[in-house]
């Protein structure tokens, strides 16, 4: 893999995870305890034996900049030509910021032909699953292609949000839209279709000349899935490669619905869904799996610690039912079911936590009770507080309030002492 060069977007605002994304980048939002959300590509990366990377950044890049430094150089030896680098915007080629998934590269098109690959990948920093991106350019090589596509089949009410292709039974592209209104389903199941992943294996020559023309054009979007993708069907070999799930590849189902593992977390809800898949007794998602190990930042904390659960303290006992509990957190008497306890978190005693999801450093008082509940880091929860069962209430208080009802409390927000109950 040493002649590919990997390129992964990580610039998106994030704008519908607010407040999560209030002080930091959507790749760099916390996920599952441990990780941030760019973890799961770099992962991937690494474990397909992709050692040659461009992180592309834009809007509040530090936290994701940050994470980075703490978790990855490592990784790499620059001697070996191997490398992460964070490329911010240089304004190198005019003044604006990206204004497409095409223009981003193209604004980099420099630091990629510097490296002379043969092939470069594109990838998103912003998407939950694992995947060897090795078998995917194996693929590519093996047809010839100019461009070849990450594909994962969905249901066609779902196929809306996505990128929609239509293959030959070769898997070349005969058709694509993005976004469609009326998603086209596959023959062979009228019910699926067969959706984009904003996965892209490109031959750099093609790639270069592609995007040079694209920049051009000035009623283009400059985006690969409405111009670049779309524009390349009709005189050039664009094929779509089947996503195979590394926890699921030797299944001898279809890749279809829970059979691949692929989540899209641009919305609280399907952020929050996501992090409860990884509670399930037999998670899609394994984040135990060693042969395909999920790498994040590994702070210097001690082991988390349950308390007050001997003879005589029967009253409040320190307990995690169902749950991911993270390095450096202390369950002093309290009781957590169905929830993911970032590092460095205490839940005092006879407090109660409950379907929610804690990021690092967040302080439970004696008596509260969470229901459905995402915490930022570092927040302190004054004891006796109730949230998450009165939306209308939280709501008043300046909390976020999903529509299903799922509570969100800011990295920073101060909750007075005139809550509790």
């Amino acid at each position: 893999m040493r002649d590919t060069l990997t390129v992964i977007l990580a610039g998106g605002r994030g704008s519908r995870l607010e407040p999560l994304t209030r002080d930091r980048a959507k790749p760099a939002v916390p996920f599952g305890g441990l990780y941030r959300i760019v973890d799961f590509v770099l992962s991937n990366c690494l474990n397909s034996g992709m050692r040659r990377m461009l992180l592309l950044t834009q809007y509040k890049a530090q936290s994701l900049d940050r994470h980075i430094h703490l978790a990855w150089r490592n990784y790499f030896c620059r001697e070996l030509g191997e490398f992460i680098d964070v490329v911010p915007p240089q304004q190198r080629i005019d003044d604006n910021w990206y204004q497409g998934t095409a223009d981003a590269v193209y604004q980099n098109i420099y630091a990629i032909e510097r490296e002379q690959p043969e092939d470069v990948v594109v990838l998103a920093g912003d998407h939950i699953y694992k995947m060897n991106y090795k078998t995917m350019v194996d693929f590519h090589r093996d047809r010839d292609a100019d461009i070849t596509i990450g594909a994962l089949r969905v249901r066609c009410e779902d196929a809306k949000q996505f990128g929609v292709m239509q293959v030959d039974p070769d898997g070349q592209l005969m058709g694509f839209q993005e976004k469609p209104d009326q998603p086209i389903p596959t023959p062979e199941d009228p019910e699926v279709c067969l959706a984009s992943m904003g996965i892209y294996v490109f031959k750099a020559r093609f790639l270069y000349e592609r995007l040079c023309d694209d920049a051009t054009q000035p009623d283009s979007a400059h985006d690969f899935g409405k111009n670049i993708i779309p524009d390349a069907i009709s005189n050039s070999r664009v094929f779509a490669f089947p996503f195979l799930d590394e926890n699921r590849k030797d299944s001898v189902t279809p890749h279809v619905g829970a059979d691949a593992y692929w989540r899209d977390v641009g919305t609280i809800d399907a952020y929050y869904e996501a992090n409860m898949d990884l509670i399930g007794v037999d998670p899609q998602l394994n984040l135990y799996d060693q042969a395909w190990p999920m790498r994040s930042f590994q702070p210097m904390l001690p082991p988390p610690k349950f308390v007050f659960g001997s003879e005589g303290h029967s009253s409040r006992k320190g307990e995690a039912l169902d749950s991911i509990v993270c390095q450096g957190a202390i369950i002093s008497g309290g009781r957590v079911a169905r929830s993911i306890i970032g590092a460095g978190c205490r839940v005092n005693s006879y407090a109660s936590v409950e379907d929610s999801i804690l990021f690092d450093h967040v302080d439970v008082g004696r008596h509260c009770k969470l229901r459905r509940v995402i915490v930022d880091k570092g927040v302190n929860i004054p004891q006796g507080t109730e949230i998450g069962f009165d939306p209308a209430a939280d709501a008043a208080r300046g909390f976020t309030v999903t529509e299903s009802g799922l509570v969100v409390i800011a990295r920073g927000e101060v909750i007075p002492a005139e809550t509790m109950v």
